[in-house]
């Protein structure tokens, strides 16, 4: 048998696999590229630790919840840690890699990376999020010395960095003017919708419940997403502007989600919300290819104005008109294909849903200009050739173009392909 001679690339992910966008759009066009690949995630319970996925080698530790206070968060980090750390070892004497990629958060495997670069390892860090804004975000009285330990642990990172992509301009001119990254050491790559895996389908009635419209959402549920906010616009919609002809899916899973149906309950919204949880790309594209709009109800933050949303860029990719809040980064990816709520209150976005559904000249303007953008600027064969260069110019490009053998094979089988899908931003997202 011909030794598999092809650079091999482990990337490390705090966000399952294939569920996460990003990490499965990047380790199919590194293996697409020539590249082997090993991919360490947690894990659900229903998932096997070991297994090979379309010739990605996928190594996972089982998953712990991560909600809660500031120390929940700690312990869920540290654990997660200990075990990629041990699992980054499982793979190196599997095979030998030549590349890190660690996507944050949290920011603290450049400690990892920092061990094998005695070994000749480079790392690239994929910045997805902007951890001290999150941080903030997500806490209503945050500590000083946590946050002062997260921009220490971000500046470290960069520091210890071969390279760094994130994922849009924002987020590019903020990290330069703070962790003393050059601007040749840092490029933005966008995670865009991924045309082969998303298509347009034929429209299924019946997924208006016998509503004439049908408005969707979908990504994580958890206390800085909005979909609270967007319960109490079902119920103003319903209630007081006597709308009894929109049907709601929310798609996705989150730490909030239990707590979302008991609001939904409380609110006595049931008829007219559905939760799907956990989502695959079938039934997406099913709700999709039957939807009037899509839904970014994420309130305006330093943290989620500079957020790509990804459920954004697909909404857009199905050529839905988009109703969100006005935020910056929003609006650089939208355009005109997106409704903008400035008041932030649940009577404010359930007219503008209301407005919108009756318009429909102007919804059939912002879906062809929807699908105009995902055409040229938002899918991502336009971001696709920009990673692969990065990642070229760190450990060379391989010498064969197509993939033998996958990475390691944990499990000695083939799984399906790309599945459920939870994350949602992309830089700060980006979740």
């Amino acid at each position: 048998m011909t030794k598999d001679t092809r650079p091999h690339v482990l990337m490390i992910s705090n966000n399952g696999t294939p569920t996460d966008r990003r990490i499965w759009h990047e380790s199919t066009a590194l293996r697409d590229a020539g590249y082997a690949v090993s991919v360490i995630s947690p894990g659900r319970p229903d998932e096997p630790l070991r297994e090979n996925i379309d010739g990605i080698a996928v190594y996972r530790y089982p998953s712990a919840p991560r909600g809660g206070s500031p120390l929940r968060y700690a312990v869920h980090f540290a654990r997660s840690w200990a075990a990629v750390l041990r699992l980054s070892w499982t793979v190196w004497r599997t095979r030998r890699f030549q590349l890190i990629q660690a996507c944050n958060p949290p920011d603290t495997y450049f400690t990892i990376a920092a061990l094998y670069r005695p070994l000749g390892v480079r790392f690239l860090f994929d910045q997805h999020d902007i951890c001290p804004e999150i941080y903030a975000d997500r806490f209503d009285h945050p500590s000083r010395v946590v946050a002062a330990l997260l921009r220490a642990a971000e500046r470290l990172t960069h520091r210890v960095a071969d390279h760094v992509i994130t994922v849009n301009e924002s987020c590019r001119r903020l990290l330069l003017g703070r962790t003393g990254t050059t601007r040749d050491r840092l490029t933005v790559v966008q995670t865009g919708a991924d045309l082969t895996r998303l298509r347009l389908g034929a429209p299924q009635p019946e997924r208006k419940h016998g509503r004439r419209y049908l408005c969707a959402y979908l990504g994580v549920m958890g206390p800085q997403d909005g979909v609270d906010l967007l319960l109490h616009a079902v119920r103003h919609l319903v209630y007081e502007q006597q709308r009894e002809d929109v049907h709601f899916v929310l798609m996705g899973d989150g730490e909030c989600l239990p707590d979302l149906r008991e609001l939904a309950r409380e609110l006595e919204i049931e008829p007219w919300v559905e939760f799907t949880g956990w989502a695959d790309d079938e039934l997406i594209s099913a709700v999709f290819s039957s939807s009037d709009l899509g839904l970014q109800p994420d309130r305006r933050t330093p943290f989620t104005d500079l957020c790509t949303m990804l459920k954004t860029i697909e909404y857009l990719a199905f050529g839905l008109p988009v109703v969100a809040f006005d935020l910056a980064e929003s609006r650089r990816a939208a355009g005109k294909a997106a409704v903008f709520v400035s008041d932030e209150t649940p009577a404010a976005y359930a007219r503008a849903i209301a407005d919108l559904l009756d318009n429909r000249e102007l919804c059939a303007r912002m879906c062809l200009h929807a699908l105009w953008l995902t055409r040229t600027q938002l899918s991502w064969e336009h971001n696709r050739t920009r990673y692969l260069d990065v990642v070229g110019s760190l450990i060379g490009e391989p010498a064969q173009t197509a993939p033998t053998e996958p990475a390691g094979d944990p499990a000695g089988s083939n799984g399906p392909g790309p599945g459920p899908v939870q994350h949602d931003r992309e830089g700060s997202h980006g979740h």
